[in-house]
């Protein structure tokens, strides 16, 4: 059975992932012209609040998706480093997808254990 609230939040991690890996490459720029290019800081003070509040985000989501669909460690894990490295998230989101785990009516039941992987 699937609940509007899960749908909702899956949908808003699979948002978050992809605006996570935008805004990577927003302050990623903005870097080059405040670091190499010394022409401006304007890249960073802009990307750098949104990045910071994509990333966060992306992190509830990940977190409110481990407890609503029953993640194991190891995948709530992955999500969260996914989100240290440039455009991982995206990576992230679509091998969750391909793997069930962004699917609302697959949660895993209370004391069933899973194996990441098999």
């Amino acid at each position: 059975m699937t609940s509007p609230a899960r749908t909702l939040v899956i949908r808003a991690f699979r948002v978050l992932a992809v605006a996570e890996a935008f805004s990577w490459a927003a302050l990623l720029a903005g870097m080059y012209f405040k670091w190499i290019a010394k022409t401006t800081e304007l890249g960073v003070e802009i990307a750098g609040p949104i990045h910071g509040a994509l990333f966060v985000g992306y992190g509830i989501a990940a977190l409110t998706l481990w407890r609503l669909q029953r993640w194991p460690f190891v995948v709530a894990l992955f999500a969260g480093l996914s989100a240290v490295f440039p455009f991982a998230t995206v990576a992230f989101e679509r091998w969750a997808g391909k793997r069930g785990y962004l699917t609302p009516g697959t949660a895993v039941p209370a004391g069933t254990k899973e194996t990441a992987g098999v």
